[in-house]
């Protein structure tokens, strides 16, 4: 019988051992658990062999042998990605990465931030980045039902009516798109701007459907995440999620995916 279904009175008091270096920032869930099967993390010393493992707190585990601290305040920052750079941690072809502009944009003392989803090389915007690997797996998830906008200038033909169609979702190539939401925002001749909304945030998906279309997008800019918007922010330059909105942020997501 799995800890998932034993009684309260016999499961293990803790939580997985990938959860709580998750949200410590050492990194995702899923990458905890690569590194488990690579043996870089041990506990007292002893190298483990599971990512199941339970346990209360974060004292005796080491990552490379180097011991893990208790997991830091969550935080979150919003990053006006530019155009050119890779939603990647290094590029071993030596293109520039998100990491290259925020060594720049950030305080000193940040800690590691983990990108919440991502921006594609020629995709620019709203990039949201946290130390907390829950929360990030949490606002990534499909299920989450988390809003992201963007803004389209293409060119091509295309009526209110046909985005309007996007409502019931669409199937491309074999892959099937979600509700999408999508407005004209203002057009001159052959050329508009177009404000799209989605849930599922497939790789490249509002590319592909506005293509699929008959538009050619030239700019792709993401202007908000959830509650949290570009507004302002001067292209390149980072700043924090303010706390409360954080908290209130992390209440809602919570009961939304408990309810």
């Amino acid at each position: 019988m799995s800890d998932q279904h034993k009684p309260a009175a016999d499961r293990p008091e803790g939580e997985r051992i990938a959860k709580l270096l998750a949200r410590a920032g050492v990194a995702s869930r899923r990458e905890v658990e690569r590194m488990i099967g690579d043996g870089r993390i041990a506990i007292d010393g002893l190298v483990l062999e599971t990512p199941a493992t339970i346990i209360k707190d974060l004292r005796g585990v080491t990552v490379d042998g180097k011991p893990v601290g208790k997991a830091p305040p969550t935080q979150m920052f919003a990053f006006h990605k530019p155009t050119g750079l890779l939603t990647a941690e290094r590029d071993f072809t030596g293109r520039a990465t998100i990491y290259s502009a925020l060594r720049n944009a950030l305080p000193k003392d940040t800690p590691r931030l983990m990108p919440v989803g991502r921006l594609d090389l020629n995709t620019e915007g709203l990039l949201l980045l946290t130390n907390d690997g829950g929360l990030k797996r949490a606002m990534e998830l499909p299920s989450s039902q988390i809003p992201r906008t963007y803004r389209a200038r293409t060119f091509g033909d295309v009526s209110q009516n046909q985005l309007e169609d996007l409502m019931d979702g669409i199937t491309i190539d074999g892959v099937n798109y979600g509700r999408i939401d999508a407005n004209l925002e203002r057009s001159t001749g052959r050329n508009q701007w177009v404000e799209v909304t989605i849930t599922e945030g497939k790789n490249r998906e509002v590319r592909r459907v506005l293509e699929h279309l008959g538009l050619q997008v030239s700019r792709l800019i993401r202007t908000a995440y959830g509650p949290f918007e570009l507004g302002d922010l001067p292209r390149g330059a980072a700043a924090p999620i303010r706390k409360h909105d954080l908290g209130r942020f992390q209440s809602q997501l919570k009961s939304a995916r408990q309810g």
